[in-house]
C-alpha cells in the first residue's frame, strides 16, 4: 500500500521526540530520518522512539558524493555509505538515498566510472542487508553541485545498466513533476523507484524556489500519485516541504495540510480528522 511520509527536512526545528509526536497527532505512521538530525540522538534511541510511537522510517538521508567534490576521498565516500547501510538497519530504513557526487573536475566519463565503481561494490552490500540504495536524479537547472547526471532519463539510463538489484532511484516530484512526458517516463521507471518524494512551487525549480505543501504551487501532483497507485506503486510518498513560506505555516498546519491533500489523493477519509 502507497504511504505518506514526512522528511525531517519538513520538520527542521523539532527534535526527533517532537516530530513523532506531531506526526502521531496528525495521522503519519513514517518519517524520513536526516543523518544529521539523528546524530543528535543516535540510531538506538531513535529507533526505540519510533518503534515505542509505531512510526517507521522510511528512508535515510543522505551518502554519496563519490567524485571527491566535498574533499572526502573516494574511499571515505564508500566507508560513509557503509555506514549509513548499517543506520539504516539500526532504524529500520529499507532505503538510503544518494546524491551521485558532482563532476569533481573529473572528465564526465570518468565521473560514471566512481559512481559504477562505487554502486558495484556498495551494491551487494546493500542487498544483503535489505536496504536500496536510491540515487537522487537531480534537475540539470541546479545540480552541479550535487550530481554530474543530467537528470531524471539519464540517471534511470545510469542505474538500469548496472545490473545491481539494490541500486534504484529516488524520484523527486517537485523537480520534474511538470517536464513533457513525465508521466509516461515514470511509468516505465517505476520498477526501479525505491522512494517518491514530493513537494510543490511555483516556476521552474532553482535554488531560490520554495519546496511548498500542495496546493500552493502549480504542479499535478495529486494526478501523478494517483497514476503512481494505479500502475502498482506500494512505496512511500515522502513529503520535503521546505522554504519561507512553509516556516510562516508552522508545524502543525503543515502537517494538517498534508494529511488533507494526501487522504484527498486517494479518496479516503482524514487519519487525524477521524481521531478528533
Amino acid at each position: 500500500m502507497i504511504r505518506a511520509s514526512i522528511s525531517e527536512f519538513s520538520t527542521y526545528r523539532s527534535e526527533l521526540h517532537e516530530e513523532i509526536a506531531q506526526l502521531v497527532r496528525h495521522g503519519f505512521d513514517s518519517i524520513a530520518v536526516w543523518r544529521t538530525k539523528l546524530s543528535d540522538v543516535g540510531a538506538a534511541e531513535a529507533r526505540s522512539l519510533l518503534d515505542t510511537a509505531g512510526l517507521r522510517a522510511s528512508s535515510l538521508l543522505w551518502g554519496g558524493g563519490f567524485t571527491g567534490g566535498d574533499g572526502r576521498s573516494f574511499r571515505e565516500c564508500l566507508d560513509d555509505v557503509r555506514e549509513g547501510i548499517a543506520t539504516a538497519v539500526e532504524v529500520g530504513a529499507a532505503v538510503l538515498v544518494l546524491h551521485a557526487g558532482c563532476r569533481g573536475g573529473h572528465t564526465i566519463g570518468h565521473a560514471r566510472r566512481l559512481l559504477a565503481e562505487a554502486m558495484r561494490e556498495l551494491g551487494p552490500v546493500a542487498a544483503g542487508e535489505g536496504v536500496a540504495l536510491a540515487i537522487k536524479p537531480l534537475h540539470p537547472s541546479f545540480s552541479a553541485d550535487c550530481s554530474f547526471l543530467g537528470g531524471l532519463e539519464e540517471t534511470f539510463d545510469f542505474v538500469d545498466s548496472l545490473d545491481e538489484p539494490a541500486v534504484m532511484l529516488a524520484v523527486d516530484l517537485w523537480q520534474f513533476a511538470d517536464e513533457p512526458g513525465f508521466s509516461e517516463s515514470l511509468r516505465r521507471m517505476l520498477p526501479r523507484v525505491a522512494v517518491v518524494q514530493a513537494a510543490d512551487r511555483l516556476g521552474p525549480p532553482s535554488q531560490e524556489t520554495d519546496r511548498l505543501p500542495p496546493g500552493h504551487g502549480t504542479l499535478p501532483l495529486q494526478r501523478i500519485v494517483r497514476e503512481l497507485v494505479r500502475h502498482g506503486y506500494r512505496g512511500d510518498v515522502e513529503f520535503d516541504c521546505v522554504g519561507e513560506a512553509v516556516e510562516a505555516l508552522g508545524v502543525e498546519r503543515l502537517l494538517a495540510s498534508l494529511e488533507a491533500s494526501f487522504s484527498q489523493w486517494l479518496g479516503r477519509p482524514q487519519v487525524a480528522a477521524a481521531r478528533r
